[in-house]
């Protein structure tokens, strides 16, 4: 591996605020989705499918941004997508009907798309190993926090301002991550259009599906992290519906989940000085299971209370923390030469488990049952794919033993 062209601290920095921007985008506006069925006149499911929109914008185009960071560079096609998302940002804060605001979230999600396969593609081009870890702990962290943090901004805005203020709030960022991406975003790669050919692209993603350690830790990721996102959609309806709180108040909750998280992250690079970053997997998967249990629990069987809720979904992150570092390094590992393309399909994967969370939630109706059945299924899956990843690594080191290999 050649000499890293940014810094270990520049690349963490850019990388955890382009990643930011995905679920910050997403859940910023959270606590006002009750008000803006009022202010369009609107229906509660046309809302919701501002979310819907969102996500399949933003999972379907990581797939083009990833493999146009391998054919163009990692700066060029940074600078287009952040072009793409403040316009949607700008479509959803002045929009005069609900057709619009629908249009703007979609326009969105294509332009955020890029700071998470953009930003795993930086780590993988300069790092590996428990340096990579490191990085990804960081960018893990704001991949978590984001969708945490932003309720309780969004709430303060709301309360302050209106609605349109939040949306306003998402161009301010997208003029910030321009300014970053001009001044201090080294590239990292070397373009090759050769990459951007159907065939190469076609060949790109089959190696990938087919490859069993890249499958299984991106689903294991894609358990853990879509849990976030599948709650995003539901955790509005079930605090603010069913618990009662304000949606001031919803945003300040929001924060256990971000505490949590942190104290996870912060316990992570503790653990990391005395262990291995895939040993801190299993303990976390420990705790998304325990997590995953009390949800189904509580809420099937318990009255809703804040603490009933919140408490098992801080439990959830806490674990997500000690799992995201090494599952992303080990997903993107073996493939340096097509770095973006991997980063793209295991976010797209991610977030289509998250698409997939809220859809089942929305088909379910019922918020709490909802939450306590879609939730914890999401737990067993990283649970389950933890096991064939290990399976996989298994099979890996036996034919790499075999004479010949």
């Amino acid at each position: 591996m050649t000499s890293p062209v940014m810094s270990e601290r520049r690349t963490s920095i850019i990388g955890a605020f382009l990643v930011a921007l995905g679920p910050v985008s997403m859940a910023l506006y959270t606590p006002a989705m009750p008000e803006l069925v009022h202010a369009f006149s609107s229906s509660e499911s046309a809302i919701k499918l501002t979310l819907s929109l969102y996500f399949a914008g933003f999972a379907l185009s990581q797939l083009v941004s990833g493999t146009l960071s391998d054919v163009l560079g990692r700066r060029p096609t940074t600078m287009l997508f952040m072009a793409i998302y403040l316009t949607g940002s700008l479509m959803a804060a002045f929009a005069p009907s609900v057709s619009v605001l629908l249009a703007g979230r979609l326009v969105q999600g294509i332009g955020a798309s890029v700071g998470m396969t953009v930003a795993r593609a930086l780590v993988r081009d300069q790092f590996t190993g428990t340096t990579a870890a490191r990085i990804m702990n960081m960018i893990g962290m704001m991949l978590a926090i984001g969708p945490a943090l932003s309720p309780t901004l969004g709430g303060i805005a709301l309360g302050l301002f209106g609605w349109q203020s939040i949306f306003l709030l998402m161009v301010g960022f997208a003029l910030i991550a321009c300014a970053a991406v001009a001044v201090f975003m080294a590239e990292t790669t070397v373009p090759d259009r050769r990459k951007g050919h159907i065939g190469p692209i076609f060949a790109a993603y089959a190696s990938l599906l087919t490859n069993g350690r890249f499958l299984s830790s991106t689903l294991v990721m894609a358990g853990a992290v879509g849990a976030l996102y599948g709650q995003a959609t539901i955790l509005p309806f079930v605090l603010i519906g069913k618990v009662g709180l304000t949606p001031t108040e919803f945003g300040v909750g929001m924060l256990m989940q971000s505490g949590f998280f942190f104290a996870g992250t912060v316990a992570v690079r503790l653990l990391m000085r005395v262990m291995t970053p895939a040993g801190i997997v299993l303990p976390g998967l420990c705790f998304i299971g325990v997590a995953s249990v009390l949800i189904a629990l509580a809420s099937h069987i318990l009255d809703p209370t804040f603490l009933s809720v919140m408490a098992p979904v801080g439990l959830y992150a806490f674990g997500i923390a000690f799992v995201m570092p090494y599952m992303m390094t080990a997903a993107m590992e073996p493939f340096p030469h097509i770095a973006g393309s991997a980063s793209a399909l295991m976010g797209f994967i991610q977030m289509g488990a998250g698409f997939v969370a809220g859809i089942a939630a929305a088909a379910i109706g019922l918020p709490l049952f909802a939450f306590g059945t879609v939730i914890p299924a999401m737990g067993l899956i990283a649970i389950l794919s933890y096991v064939w990843y290990r399976a996989a690594c298994a099979r890996e080191t036996a034919l790499a033993a075999q004479p010949g290999k």
